[in-house]
């Protein structure tokens, strides 16, 4: 691997740290500098701004207008770097014993980089099959980005036929991932003097109640598990990651939010937890909140629901990894992707990306400049694929 092709793409990661795109900030200055970038390389480029219009996914292409072409995809959000203990300025890249420091350097602007860089060495080449890079927002937060590029090309007829996501994998091929559905319960009560707990609706009380129900059903679904399942727990599972209600000690709680995950290895676990959850809110907590408070409620919301990556029999995508990769062998992993969002878009889809999974959302992110430079070598080895 030339030693030019590391340093350009350490001189893009480091531009591309520099911008705070914390899943809660625009991302649109990101996306002018790649737009830009790729644009002079000869991309034809559409960019699909969000509602709030303050964010945009980037969709490029090199090659021809042709179905069936690869994708290398990415996110460009990261996640808050606030109460966290960095050594140095989260945004500012720095290099150290053969690390590259910074919020996104392995979650995962690394991999932007290097594809930035292989489009550099694409770009001239007479290509027969069309190269996309599809770069998104808000992936941090419900994958929201990613489902609305999916309807963006189904609408442009624009039909891939794989796609790489490349989430930090330690250049590992992952096909397989759980499903990461994520919500929000609300509960409304009726606040009172905490003197006289019986004249109030305490809605922390029952989302208490409602919690231990939840958690409850870890049980469940550890019976529930496939045979020969390869993930780590085999199981689906559920938890609750932040409560918030009330105001005061002494004061009968009128509302509580709790907000709360869970990871299905199929989707009838899905479908028997929410279920199993809308009877015991229903026909238990909710009727005896209201006995005391018509006006007592209990709403969930749905903050995102996606599916997970199917290990496919057959997949063009894997088979393309390990082509170049010269790997033999796929895992799965617990955490969730894209990835699962482009196969529900009738591409084959696989994961495969540098850095470390371990390293992602912590103070000091990092990446090894080994790992970049194994990633360089694998997207030079996918020119084979499209001349």
């Amino acid at each position: 691997m030339p030693s030019r092709l590391i340093d350009e793409t350490k001189e893009i990661l480091e531009k591309l740290i520099a911008f705070p795109t914390i899943s809660s900030n625009s991302n649109l200055t990101l996306i002018d500098y790649v737009s830009d970038y790729l644009e002079a390389l000869g991309a034809r480029i559409f960019l699909q701004k969000s509602e709030c219009g303050q964010k945009a996914n980037l969709f490029a292409t090199f090659g021809p207008e042709s179905e069936g072409g690869i994708v290398l995809s990415g996110h460009t959000d990261v996640v808050p770097v606030e109460g966290q203990d960095w050594t140095s300025d989260p945004f500012t890249m720095v290099e150290r014993d053969g690390r590259l420091y910074g919020r996104g350097t392995c979650d995962m602007k690394g991999f932007l980089a290097c594809c930035m860089v292989t489009a550099r060495e694409i770009a001239s080449l007479p290509l027969i099959r069309p190269l996309h890079l599809a770069f998104t927002y808000d992936e941090e937060v419900g994958c929201f980005g990613a489902k609305a590029l999916m309807e963006e090309l189904a609408r442009r007829g624009i039909k891939p036929s794989a796609a790489i996501i490349g989430e930090p994998t330690l250049m590992r091929v992952i096909e397989g991932h759980k499903g990461c559905y994520e919500y929000t319960t609300n509960f409304v009560g009726l606040e009172g003097h905490g003197s006289q707990p019986d004249l109030g609706v305490n809605a922390i009380q029952y989302a208490a109640r409602f919690i231990t129900h939840l958690v409850g059903m870890n049980e469940m679904l550890k019976q529930r598990s496939p045979q020969g399942s390869r993930f780590d727990p085999p199981w689906s599972t559920v938890q609750v990651g932040r409560i918030v209600g009330g105001a005061g000690r002494n004061i009968i709680a009128g509302s509580c939010s709790v907000e709360w995950e869970m990871r299905p290895v199929q989707p009838t676990d899905a479908a028997l937890v929410k279920s199993n959850l809308e009877t015991f809110v229903t026909e238990q907590i909710l009727p005896e909140m209201r006995k005391i408070w018509p006006g007592s409620g209990i709403e969930t919301v749905t903050i995102g629901e996606i599916e997970g990556l199917q290990v496919a029999e057959r997949s063009e995508a894997r088979d393309i990894v390990y082509a170049v990769t010269g790997a033999n062998g796929a895992d799965v992993v617990a955490f969730g992707t894209e990835a699962g969002l482009f196969q529900e878009a009738v591409m084959s889809a696989v994961i495969c990306g540098p850095g470390s999974i371990e390293q992602a959302h912590k103070p000091n992110e990092y990446i090894e400049i080994e790992q970049i430079k194994v990633c360089l070598e694998m997207l030079s080895r996918l020119e084979s694929k499209l001349v």
